[in-house]
């Protein structure tokens, strides 16, 4: 018993030691990151996530008493539970639901141009607004992808955002400009998803 008292203590003693390491090296490389700006975030891939982790951010801002702009490219035509949340904060965010659903619904390129044209426009608007700490452009890559919107416009008016804004692009096949000229790009990967088993979408997972 008491040889397995003693192991045990070795061990602890090991892990200690190990997390000490690691601890100081961790220390060392933090103490060269000192710079503090705005960042161009890009979540794209065909996973679930990308929308959802953005909001994550957003209340992340709330909670830090940091203004946001969000803009919704393509699911202004639906309800959702994070717009019904984010109202209870009109003060600290302003969120325009732009998009009337996704090309298959309106079949109607013309009009669904326009309606890109309209929220890219709301979007360089926030963009512009030295209020604002945090811009979410939800679904963005998707009008990108669609050719609704020049992307050679977008990514330049993106890279001359100002210093201290934080701007977050959602949606699915982002273009290779956008991925080049972001900070942090996170791609979602698809593993397994219920709509494959005949699930439909639902509240409070998918809106």
């Amino acid at each position: 018993m008491a040889d397995q008292t003693v192991s045990e203590a070795e061990i602890n003693r090991l892990h200690r030691e190990k997390m000490e390491r690691r601890q100081a090296a961790r220390r060392k490389v933090l103490a060269t990151k000192t710079e503090e700006r705005g960042l161009l975030i890009v979540h794209t891939g065909a996973g679930k996530g990308k929308s959802t982790a953005a909001f994550g951010m957003v209340l992340r801002c709330i909670g830090h008493g940091m203004r946001v702009g969000v803009v919704q490219f393509v699911k202004g035509a639906w309800g959702t539970g994070e717009r019904d949340v984010l109202a209870k904060f009109p003060d600290l965010v302003t969120c325009r639901a732009m998009g009337e659903g996704f090309t298959w619904d309106t079949q109607d390129r013309a009009r669904d141009i326009a309606a890109a044209r309209a929220a890219w426009e709301m979007g360089k608007a926030m963009i512009a607004d030295p209020s604002y700490r945090m811009v979410l452009l939800d679904e963005l890559n998707i009008v990108l992808r669609y050719g609704y919107l020049p992307v050679q416009e977008v990514v330049a008016a993106l890279k001359a955002k100002p210093r201290d804004l934080h701007i977050v692009v959602t949606g699915r096949n982002a273009p290779a400009e956008l991925v080049e000229a972001a900070d942090l790009v996170t791609e979602m990967t698809l593993v397994k998803h219920p709509f494959r088993a005949g699930v439909k979408a639902q509240k409070g997972i998918e809106f």
